[in-house]
């Protein structure tokens, strides 16, 4: 009998330790008797349980749903500070360095006449940059076409224009 119990014990306390973090972030009120019907109750075999074992389960389950409960909240905490983080580095990339060399791309909205010092690109993206450099280019006209905008040394940042080989130093404005 004593053996039936203690391998009943650790029947629920697997199933329990299984249970969904989901289902951990319901609140557990009372004891298990009063969470089930009696038949539930019943068809667990936890009527076999002493009052003390049955009290020690109550405070075990307690004790397991609580703290699931606060990893899972820790992990939806975290999850949704690194996706902030994330937006905010996407957002803000050009304004500042954030140690990243990949090429922002996009395409420019209208169209691209060349470069020439202080002309100004809107992207479809939303960002607008402006030349900072001398470099020119003119008696190019492309309607729509693909940019990549390469970060350099020290904050610089490149504009190149699909099809053209000439690239120009561009700082972002908005």
């Amino acid at each position: 009998m004593r053996f039936s119990r203690l391998r009943l014990l650790a029947s629920a306390a697997v199933l329990l330790s299984l249970a969904s973090p989901a289902l951990a972030q319901r609140v557990v009120e009372g004891d298990l008797q009063q969470q089930m019907s009696p038949a539930e109750f019943k068809a667990a075999g936890l009527d076999k349980l002493s009052p003390a074992e049955l009290t020690a389960l109550n405070g075990w389950l307690q004790g397991k749903v609580a703290a699931v409960a606060a990893d899972t909240r820790e992990q939806v905490r975290e999850q949704a500070r690194e996706e902030g983080r994330q937006e905010v580095i996407v957002k803000n990339r050009g304004f500042f360095d954030f140690g990243s060399n990949e090429p922002i791309t996009s395409t420019l909205q209208g169209e691209f006449r060349g470069f020439g010092k202080a002309r100004k690109f809107v992207l479809a993206n939303g960002q607008e940059w402006e030349q900072v450099d001398d470099t020119v280019l003119s008696g190019v006209r492309k309607t729509n076409p693909a940019v990549s905008i390469s970060p350099g040394v020290m904050g610089v940042w490149y504009l190149r224009v699909d099809g053209v080989n000439t690239r120009a130093k561009v700082r972002r404005t908005k």
